[in-house]
Order: structure tokens, then C-alpha cells, then sequence
């Protein structure tokens, strides 16, 4: 019955005395919610049989109606239309039909009701399209919006005006807007037509631009969604599945006048803005030859980002974590962190050197927003700020940090449209570079960056987003680059166009300051002298910065890591405790791991036999590769270590052998993780199954490590070669990270690697790049009489590459990766088939107090007992040693052949090699691997082991031949491959022909 009595009082057009009388009402706005209003046309008391219980009958009688007219008797079908079409309190219902003749006045009348309903039915079809213009220009008005602050190009690529939205490039041109009308009238889109334009419209509850008011002329209600969605600011946002959300940013947009500042902020935002584009116009007139990759162009960023610091801090923020490229980054330094002015420029002096004071907490986080990964840091919320020139193309968010940190990424998008020449139009495929905010349901506010206020105000609801939905945020600052890619570089070549524009515009200070003095907000010599201050400022440091000598790194860390260096940037030791544990420690969490520790938990059969192995594992003393992985993670919970595993099934494990969270058979999403019930009052364990995106986890977990020194962070691949997609974390930053930022990263690497016959893909983890990229020198033998040698090489080096060949093993590394005194990343090329293999088992023995990780395992059969006798020393690593020691038992040739391991690659171990020589000294040295010549381990070991020992024999090889591929597709052949690598590595005569 409510639609019964407000269909005629919501849809009926006001008269032209109501719309004055209404628009000069001056009342309080009203609270919307999301409720439909009532508001009866006439009282009940008119219609009498509209009371009590039959109201109900009614209500059923007018829902039937609504679907079929003809399901209801005529009278009701009367009753309705008169209602619809208006009709006066006590008039609608009209008696049935007499057969007699005195009856046709009254069919008369009600006849003429009836064909008042095509009226009625126009009147509806109005008020749905004037709700489907402003629903069209809430989707598609960032469409038309006036984003490029040269006038030359659209923001989404697109020239042509959207076909459900009366606007065009000339915006409210009253002529343009009439044809634009015409066309849409004459197409049918909307039914309207110039006569309507002053016609009043109540507003749904799902627009703001009514203010105060509930109905405004057609004509108003499209100047105002032309200002709030067609102006600088383009709003895209309802792709968004939250009513609530949605709402929310009408309401911030859409308000009449809701974009005010005080004179007191525009000053404020004016002192940023010369502080911004006076320290690019200083360092040109400085250093006018140097690549700097200035703002210019941007310099609207340094306020903006100021904003969103300020807002964030009212709104509770802690802290900020700040990523960004290359370009404003000395603005941003200079400005946002206020570094000290004369240590950025005395960088451009060559005298200076450089000290290494310690490495610090870098919050670098490269990554991109997955909810299932961050749910041990739900709070982190990304706020990414493009800068982008002309609408280049966006590089990624980025997520980091800890509880109630805001965090941003100051996107540049590189070159005079894309990369240094290439027009946007050819660079992608979307409208946008910031479209890939729109899959994880992020709000974009676009807005031009030559309107400071409006950029502002962007900012300041961005930031409130953050603070009220805890969701992603975009804000793309479109722009321009004044220098084109670099201060040397000449962008005429290419874009010749855009810069004569670009030549001609004025900076965005000399426009804001205008605008300012010309509202009476300052006067001219006020703004000459808070240019001229800031200059003397400048120019003071620049003085002092000519007495730096020395670049102190500790000035680019925001907080060193606690606990880790002296003063002067030195490590607190430089030795590393036993890895071993106590054996009832290693029992109880065996125990654990073989057991499932919550009630009425039912687990899968195939699971069941699983733990009923680990347990008879754990009664023999005894570990395979899970439990040992098992008990290095449980102990260090037990320290108080913070254990973090991501990656791909890493839950399960790939090859269904880790199961460290557990499946209720019985309940859906019911989860155990027997590792949390180790202790009562243990670190927490983490371990989360990824998305398909190496790139962006693995750059999620470098960002964690780098904020966490006191955590073990682990990712792993599914398989080795899936590293390949996170390529440029690896080489960006893991590799380099400490030669280039003097910051150190324990995060480790697991990645399943080894020749199992499957083919090609999934089978090489790529070994030899990750040895390529170790900075040690091959032809340089280090002192190995040095104090800590192993520990020195360990600081010395960029990361730590293993293969391990016993699950001990694997446990001690683990362990030493936390005991240690500092941070290395770690790269451990993990088994496959030996996570299975009845051979790969470890006794408790080699894993109590007092042992530790073994860089390499020396021959300990018949062989060693006779040194003398020995006449090849065969040095491998990981699981090909079972296939060597397999066939070496089969021709029975334990006394003639050693077989040695070298568990640790890189650094290498060039001490205990040295020594595995020298005890064979009848013997001679070979390399044997399962991996291609051109592959693997070869290129690495071969040139050290020379050096090893002064190149006083040859390094001789058995593998597999070089090849393109990392394995065959064949089987068969892979079985003949293996086998006659295996004849080379025991024909004591294979490489006499080479002597």
C-alpha cells in the first residue's frame, strides 16, 4: 500500500508557485537514509476500507494488479488508475457497473480516468530517465571531466562524449547542449526534450545534488552534475558493490559548495607550493646540467602529499610509509621528509665519499593488495598517488608496514606520455593507467593537476576513505613534465605539439598566486616574500653544504634496526650459535605436528596416514624433509620468532607433503594450524596461500622482512622456475638491496628444483642466475686463516645460496637464518622427489646442542678410511648425490670414489674444499650435476675450485650436455641422459683422452 499512496505526491510536476515557494524555503537539510519516505496524497480517513485488516487484502489486490491489470475486477483495476493518475481524497474508488442505462454517466467518468493513464505513464517515464541521466554521469562523468591541465588530450583517450550524457567539450555552451539534447531525444535514449528542461523532478535518495532540496528543475540538475563529476575532478567509483561506499562519495562530491577552503589553508597551501617549485627552480639554476628528474610540471605533489600526511594524522595514523620512483623524489625528500638541505646537495659534489653507518628499517615494499595475504595485517591499507604526466601509464600499489600506518605509493608513470616517446595510445589497452584499482574495488579520484584547491580536497577524501572504510584508494594527479623525461632530454623530437603547449603554460604557482591576490586572500608582496624566504633558504644550506665531506648513510634510514648494531654501524658479534635443539624439544613439537590438537576435528583419511607416519618418524628418531622444516619453524615460535610462510599451496604444499593447516572434513571453512598450539605463549605462525602473482607477493614478503628483522618471512614458489614472474623484485632488490640502499633482508626463498623426467617446465628453479648474481670473486681466494672465516664471508656477501641434501640440514639453515647477527636473504633450491625419498632421513642425533649447519658434507664410507686409494673425488649437490652414491654401490667402487657435498654455493666454502683436496691426494676432481652443461652449478663451482686449489689440477665435468631447454620431454630420454652422465662420473678412464 505505501506505493499505492505516494505514487501520484512523489512523481506529480510542481506547479511554478510551489517550485519558488520551495526553493525560497530556507530549511535544514535532511538527514538521507536509505528508507523510502511516506508521504500520503490523502488521509486514510477518505478511503475507509483502507483501515484495519483489510488493508492487507488491499495491499494483495494492488500487487496482483501491478503485474496484470486484468487479474483484478474492474473496479479495483479503476480504483488503481485513479489513484495513480491523482485522483482527490475519497474519488478513487468508484462503484461497480449497474446493467442499467442511468449507469453511463458514471462509465463516462470512469472511462475518462482511464485515459488519463498515458499522462501518468509519461510522467514515470520522465522522472526514470531524469534518474537515469544522473545515475549516467555518476558512471561516465570522469569520462568528460577537464583532467589535462594542457587542453590537448583526454584523460581516458577517448574524444567522444559518452551517448547517455548531454555534455560535451564545451561545457554548458547553451547552443551545444541543445543539440546534444536533440540527439538524445530524437535517439530515444531519454525521452526529453528542450520543453522539460524547466520542468521540477523530485531526486532519488541516490543523488546529493539537491543540497537542501528534494526537486530542482531539469536544467539545474544537469549544471550541477556537470560540476560535481565534469569539472577538474573525475569520480570513478560505481563499480563499487557497497551502497553504503557508493553514498559516501556522492555525498563527498556531489554536496553543493562542499569544496570550501579557508583563507588560512589557501595560505597554507600556497607556502607549499612555492617551497615545491622554488627548490626545482634552485637546483636548475645550481646544477643545470644534471639529470635530476625534477617535478616540474607536478609541483602540486608536495602539498598533496602533505595533505594526505596531515588528514591521516588526525584521523589516528601513527606513522607513514612512503614508495616512490625516481621522479620529485629529492623534492620529496627535501619538502615531505624534510631531510637536511645541504646533505641533498652536497650529493652533487664528486669529493663526497660515503659511510656505512649501519643498516636501517627500509619500509620499501613493492607489491600489490591481496586480502587473503594481508590477513595478519588487516589494517594496512594502500593509498596510491599517481603522478601522472599526460596520463601515462601506472606502475603498481604498493602494501607494507604494521597496524595503523598509512601508506602510499607516489606513482610515476615515466616519459612524454609512456616509457621516454610512446603515445599513451599505444601503451595500453585501458581508458586509464590507474584501471587496475577498479579489481580490488578501490575508488579512483582523477583531478588536474593545475587546480591546486581541487587536488587538495581529493586528497583530504582520500584519506578519510581510508580512515572510515579501511579500503584501497587511488588518486591520479594528471599532469605534465615540463623537461620531458630528464632535464637533457628534448621531448620536440617527439611530442612537438604537446610542448609548444607546454613551452606556453604557465607553472601552476604563478596561477594559484594569481588567483589568490586577485581574491584578496594575499597581496603580491606577501607571496614575493615567502618565495624570497624560502629561497634564502636554500641558498643558506647550499653554503653549508659545501663544508659535507662525508655522506652519512644514517641519514637516509628512518630507524636503524634494534638490537643489531653498535653505534658505529658495526654488527654486535660476529658469531653464530648452535642450530641444535634439546631432544625433548624436538620430540614435543614432532608430536604436534603428528597429531591434530582440537576436539571433534575430523581430518581427511589420505591425511590421517600422513601424521601416522610423522608420528612413527618421531618414536624412531628420526625426520623427513616436512618434519624437519616442522621442528625449525616450531623452535623458533618457541624463541619468540615470528615465523611468516607464503606462496602458492604453500599451505598444503605443492607436493602435498607440508599440511600445516588442517581441513575440517565435516565443517565448511573449519581450519586447524597445529603449528599455533606448540606453546602457550609462542610467536604466532603464519602461513597463507598466495595469488598467482610472484611479482607482487614476493615484493609483499621483501616489504615484510624489511619492516621485521625478528621474523623468519618465507616465500615459495610452486616451482622453481615460478620465480622467473618475480624476476625484477629479485634483481631490483633482493640481490642488490644492501649495495644499493645499505639496508639487509633475511626474507628466504624456497623454490622446489630437480630432474624428475617431467619435462622441461617446472623442473629448473634456474640455479646459475642466482650464482651469476653472487658478488664473490671466483679467481680470489680469501684468507682463510681469518678469524669467523665462514661468518665473515656470510656479512661480506649479497645472499646465501643452498642446496641441501639431508632434511637436518635443511633445519639447521633454516635456524641459522634468524640466529644469525644480521640479515642475508636466503635462497634454498628445495627437493622434490627427496621429500619422499626413504634415504633423505636425518636422526635426532645430527640436530641436538653443540651441531650445526654443515656447508659441506665430506665423503664418511670405505673411501675415506683410504684416502690414498681413492681415484676421483666427485663433488656434487643435492639430490643427485642419491643418484651417485645409488649407482657408485651398484659397480661397487665405494673404496675408489668420494663422493663430496657442497650444501652451501655461495658463499663458497673454500676453507673445507680446500681441505676434501688435500685428502685425496691420488685423486682427481670432477663436478658431476643432473642440470645442462650451460646450466646449474658448473659455470660457479668449476673457476672456484680452481682457485681452490691454485689450479693445480683440472675441474672435470659429468652432466647432462648443454641445451636450450632445462629438460626433456621425453622420459625415456631423460632415463638415458641421467644414465650416461652417471657412466662418465664412475669410467675411471672417461677423461684420460682429455689429459
Amino acid at each position: 500500500m505505501f506505493h499505492l499512496r505516494t505514487c501520484a505526491a512523489k512523481l506529480r510536476p510542481l506547479t511554478a508557485s510551489q517550485t519558488v515557494k520551495t526553493f525560497s524555503q530556507n530549511k535544514p537539510a535532511a538527514i538521507r537514509t536509505f528508507q523510502q519516505i511516506r508521504c500520503y496524497s490523502a488521509p486514510v480517513a477518505a478511503e475507509p476500507f483502507l483501515s484495519g485488516t483489510s488493508s492487507n487484502y488491499v495491499e494483495e489486490m494492488y500487487c496482483a494488479w501491478l503485474e496484470n491489470p486484468k487479474s483484478v475486477h474492474k473496479s479495483w483495476d479503476i480504483f488503481f488508475r485513479n489513484t495513480n493518475a491523482g485522483a482527490p481524497p475519497g474519488t478513487a474508488y468508484q462503484s461497480p457497473l449497474s446493467l442499467s442505462r442511468g449507469s453511463l454517466a458514471t462509465v463516462a467518468h470512469a472511462q475518462s480516468l482511464v485515459d488519463a493513464q498515458p499522462n501518468v505513464d509519461k510522467l514515470v517515464e520522465d522522472h526514470l530517465a531524469v534518474q537515469s541521466l544522473i545515475r549516467a554521469y555518476q558512471i561516465r562523468g570522469h569520462h568528460v571531466a577537464q583532467l589535462d591541465p594542457l587542453g590537448i588530450l583526454d584523460a581516458d583517450l577517448d574524444s567522444s562524449v559518452p551517448a547517455d550524457i548531454i555534455s560535451s567539450t564545451d561545457k554548458l555552451d547553451l547552443a551545444v547542449f541543445k543539440e546534444r539534447l536533440r540527439m538524445l531525444t530524437v535517439g530515444g535514449f531519454y525521452g526529453l526534450d528542450e520543453s522539460d528542461l524547466d520542468k521540477v523532478f523530485h531526486l532519488p535518495t541516490t543523488t546529493f545534488i539537491g543540497g537542501q532540496e528534494s526537486a530542482l528543475p531539469l536544467r539545474e540538475i544537469i549544471r550541477r552534475l556537470e560540476m560535481a563529476y565534469c569539472q577538474h575532478i573525475g569520480v570513478e567509483f560505481m563499480f563499487i558493490n557497497d551502497l553504503e561506499q557508493c553514498q559516501w562519495i556522492r555525498q563527498k562530491f556531489e554536496t553543493p559548495g562542499i569544496m570550501q577552503f579557508t583563507n588560512e589553508e589557501k595560505r597554507t597551501l600556497l607556502a607549499r607550493l612555492v617551497r615545491s617549485t622554488r627548490f626545482e627552480e634552485f637546483l636548475h639554476r645550481k646544477w643545470s646540467s644534471e639529470k635530476r628528474f625534477g617535478l616540474e610540471g607536478c609541483e602540486v605533489l608536495i602539498p598533496a602529499l602533505k595533505t594526505i600526511i596531515d588528514k591521516s594524522s588526525e584521523n589516528g595514523v601513527d606513522y607513514v610509509i612512503m614508495g616512490m620512483p625516481h621522479r620529485g623524489r629529492l623534492n620529496v625528500l627535501a619538502n615531505v621528509i624534510r631531510k637536511e638541505l645541504e646533505q641533498i646537495f652536497c650529493q652533487f659534489d664528486s669529493k663526497l665519499e660515503a659511510a656505512d653507518e649501519g643498516s636501517g628499517d627500509m619500509k620499501y615494499h613493492l607489491g600489490m593488495y591481496h586480502r587473503r595475504i594481508n590477513r595478519v595485517t588487516d589494517r594496512n591499507i594502500t593509498l596510491s598517488l599517481v603522478a601522472n604526466p599526460s596520463h601515462l601509464e601506472a606502475a603498481d600499489p604498493v602494501v607494507m608496514g604494521k597496524t595503523k600506518a598509512e601508506q602510499f605509493y607516489c606513482g610515476d608513470t615515466e616519459g612524454k606520455k609512456i616509457g621516454f616517446t610512446t603515445d599513451p595510445r599505444m601503451a595500453r589497452s585501458s581508458p586509464y593507467p590507474t584501471d587496475v584499482a577498479r579489481v580490488v574495488n578501490a575508488p579512483i579520484f582523477h583531478v588536474n593537476a593545475d587546480d591546486p584547491e581541487a587536488v587538495m580536497y581529493v586528497c583530504k577524501v582520500a584519506a578519510e576513505w581510508r580512515s572510515t572504510f579501511h579500503k584501497d584508494v587511488v588518486v591520479d594527479l594528471v599532469c605534465y613534465r615540463r623537461n620531458g623525461h630528464n632535464e637533457m632530454d628534448e621531448p620536440m623530437f617527439t611530442q612537438p605539439l604537446m610542448y609548444k603547449q607546454i613551452r606556453k603554460q604557465k607553472p601552476v604557482l604563478q596561477k594559484y598566486a594569481e588567483l589568490l591576490v586577485s581574491q584578496g586572500v594575499v597581496n603580491q608582496p606577501e607571496y614575493e616574500e615567502e618565495i624570497s624566504k624560502y629561497d634564502k633558504i636554500c641558498e643558506e644550506a647550499f653554503t653549508r653544504s659545501k663544508d659535507e665531506k662525508i655522506l652519512h648513510i644514517k641519514h637516509w634510514l628512518d630507524s636503524p634496526w634494534p638490537g643489531f648494531f653498535t653505534l658505529d654501524g658495526q654488527p654486535r658479534s660476529m658469531s653464530c650459535p648452535s642450530t641444535g635443539l634439546e631432544e625433548d624439544v624436538l620430540t614435543h613439537i614432532g608430536n604436534v605436528a603428528s597429531s591434530v590438537p582440537v576436539e571433534n576435528f575430523t581430518i581427511h583419511g589420505g591425511l590421517s596416514r600422513i601424521l601416522k607416519t610423522r608420528k612413527e618418524l618421531v618414536t624412531n628418531r628420526t625426520v623427513d624433509w616436512a618434519l624437519a622444516e616442522y621442528m625449525a619453524f616450531g623452535s623458533l615460535l618457541k624463541e619468540g620468532i615470528h615465523v611468516r610462510l607464503s606462496g602458492q599451496d604453500v599451505e598444503r604444499g605443492t607436493f602435498s607433503h607440508r599440511h600445516h593447516v588442517l581441513h575440517d572434513q565435516n565443517v565448511d571453512k573449519r581450519t586447524c594450524i597445529p603449528m599455533n598450539h606448540l606453546w602457550p605463549n609462542q610467536a604466532p605462525y603464519t602461513v597463507c596461500n598466495s595469488s598467482l602473482s610472484e611479482y607482487g607477493v614476493l615484493g609483499f614478503e621483501l616489504g615484510f622482512a624489511m619492516a621485521s628483522p625478528n621474523a623468519l618471512v618465507l616465500w615459495e614458489a610452486q616451482f622453481g622456475d615460478f620465480n622467473n614472474m618475480a624476476q625484477c623484485i629479485i634483481d631490483q632488490f633482493i640481490c642488490p638491496g644492501q649495495a644499493k640502499w645499505v639496508r639487509q633482508n633475511g626474507i628466504v626463498l624456497l623454490l622446489p628444483h630437480g630432474m624428475e623426467g617431467m619435462g622441461p617446465e617446472h623442473s629448473s628453479a634456474r640455479p646459475e642466475r642466482f650464482l651469476q648474481m653472487c658478488n664473490d670473486d671466483s679467481d680470489v681466494l680469501p684468507d682463510l686463516m681469518e678469524s669467523n672465516f665462514d661468518i665473515n664471508q656470510l656479512y661480506d656477501c649479497n645472499w646465501v645460496v643452498v642446496n641441501c641434501s639431508t632434511p637436518g640440514n635443511f633445519f639447521h639453515v633454516l635456524r641459522r637464518q634468524i640466529l644469525l647477527p644480521f640479515r642475508k636473504p636466503l635462497i634454498v633450491f628445495t627437493p622434490k622427489s627427496l621429500l619422499r625419498h626413504p634415504e633423505a632421513r636425518t636422526n635426532f642425533d645430527e640436530m641436538l646442542p653443540g651441531t650445526h649447519f654443515q656447508r659441506v658434507i665430506p665423503e664418511d664410507g670405505p673411501a675415506a678410511q683410504a684416502p690414498d686409494k681413492v681415484k676421483r673425488l666427485l663433488f656434487c649437490t643435492g639430490k643427485v648425490y642419491y643418484d651417485l652414491t645409488r649407482e657408485r654401490k651398484a659397480r661397487d667402487m665405494a673404496e675408489q670414489v668420494a663422493i663430496t657435498r657442497i650444501e652451501q654455493l655461495s658463499p663458497f666454502p673454500f676453507d673445507l674444499l680446500l681441505k676434501e683436496v688435500q685428502k685425496y691426494p691420488n685423486a682427481e676432481l670432477a663436478w658431476c650435476q643432473e642440470e645442462h652443461k650451460n646450466q646449474g652449478y658448473y659455470d660457479y663451482v668449476k673457476p672456484r675450485l680452481r682457485t681452490t686449489i691454485d689450479r693445480a689440477k683440472p675441474v672435470w665435468y659429468a652432466g647432462r650436455d648443454p641445451a636450450a631447454a632445462p629438460a626433456t620431454g621425453n622420459k625415456k630420454t631423460h632415463l638415458t641422459e641421467l644414465q650416461r652422465f652417471l657412466d662418465t662420473a664412475f669410467d675411471l678412464d672417461a677423461f684420460k683422452k682429455f689429459s
